[in-house]
């Protein structure tokens, strides 16, 4: 005799049948949205693209500002290299296509990109490799014309989400990337192994009225603590400007995420109460003068800007903080060469747009005190 479904079970299985029904439906819609094709170019390519245009940020494979900053080390970056070189599986890359410039903005893969740029233009020496020793000390101008030739001529594989694709699809895409296959943030990490005074004063401090106001977030980076990092690079490149080496550890040689780790680490160990109110008298000292001087933009790069490129509040951040340390009445008559145009780019958009080793000493100190320089010859007497 067939067992009979009791009515509750009934209700169960029209709703569930309802239910993945409209499941159906809503992944074919969903799907429709995303657009995008398979590519495959050569390594030169990929350099020629993205450095052609690159001084006018004009670029066909670009970085957009939320991922400008160069944060592999050399290590890393050779590494990168001898993979190539092995014929090892190299990661997609991942852009997408911008229907008002026809421009690709690279959504994952700037590092990659940027460490062959800098191998084929003699910016990088290889260092540290154990299977291709023979390669350590060596720029790619000492490699003979054929093995330069084959390395160029490699290829890489390329995702391109199409201008078909929304912005919001081209957003979930970075933050579904950037949430899943990326590592925590330098501050979501340094939050969890370095505890102190100095970690509650660096979130108290970003938490500021006027911070806040002056220094929009980046949505992709909204609650992964972008706000507390800027405010930690400013106490840190400005209290070991010029050479910025603090307990052993020097910039130059160990990357910015390993500087800054030190950083925070010797502050939360040594600051006194006391020496926290004096950093916070100076950091509130410096977003008063910000406000007065940059007042239709903060530190903002433009007017309206809805987020905060890294180098550009160091730049301003702590070279004001410069220039008020020669100057404590320091008051600006003109703001016209912090004005950025990539079409016709002054030495401030020089200084900032680095192609890559971007938190080099030697590119931290020339932007610090470009602008601490121009405050001071703005001055009003």
């Amino acid at each position: 005799m067939k067992e009979e479904i009791t009515p509750i079970y009934q209700d169960f299985f029209v709703m569930t049948e309802a239910k993945l029904e409209k499941l159906e439906n809503q992944i074919k819609q969903e799907q429709q949205s995303v657009s995008y094709d398979i590519r495959e170019f050569t390594i030169e390519y990929y350099v020629d693209k993205y450095l052609k245009g690159i001084e006018k940020d004009d670029n066909e494979i670009y970085v957009p500002d939320y991922q400008r900053e160069f944060i592999w080390d050399y290590g890393r970056q050779s590494r990168f290299i001898e993979s190539i070189f092995l014929g090892l599986p190299i990661p997609l890359i991942f852009v997408a296509e911008i229907e008002e410039t026809g421009r690709l903005e690279i959504v994952d893969g700037s590092q990659r990109i940027r460490t062959l740029a800098a191998y084929v233009q003699n910016d990088l020496k290889i260092q540290n490799l154990k299977k291709l020793s023979e390669l350590n000390g060596l720029n790619f101008e000492h490699l003979k014309p054929a093995r330069q030739r084959i390395f160029k001529n490699s290829s890489l594989r390329m995702i391109v989400l199409s201008t078909k694709a929304t912005p919001e699809v081209r957003n979930d895409m970075f933050g579904r990337i950037n949430t899943s296959s990326v590592p925590l943030v330098g501050m979501e990490t340094r939050r969890g192994v370095f505890r102190g005074p100095f970690t509650d004063f660096i979130t108290e401090m970003a938490a500021l009225k006027l911070f806040k106001k002056l220094c929009p977030i980046d949505f992709h980076f909204k609650d992964r603590r972008e706000d507390e990092e800027l405010i930690l690079r400013f106490f840190a490149f400005a209290d070991t400007y010029p050479h910025f080496k603090i307990g052993g550890t020097d910039l130059d040689r160990t990357g910015v995420a390993n500087f800054l780790d030190r950083y925070y680490e010797l502050k939360n160990s040594e600051l006194t109460k006391d020496d926290l109110e004096k950093r916070k008298d100076v950091l509130v000292k410096v977003l008063k003068f910000v406000e007065r001087t940059f007042p239709e933009r903060g530190f903002g790069k433009y007017k309206n800007s809805q987020s905060t490129s890294r180098s550009y509040f160091e730049a301003i951040a702590v070279g004001a903080l410069l220039a008020l340390r020669k100057k404590p009445d320091l008051v600006i008559s003109d703001i016209s060469w912090s004005h950025l145009d990539k079409r016709n780019p002054n030495e401030l958009f020089k200084a900032l747009s680095g192609k890559y080793h971007t938190h080099r000493p030697a590119s931290i100190r020339e932007r610090l005190e470009l602008v601490r320089d121009k405050l001071l010859e703005n001055a009003q007497h």
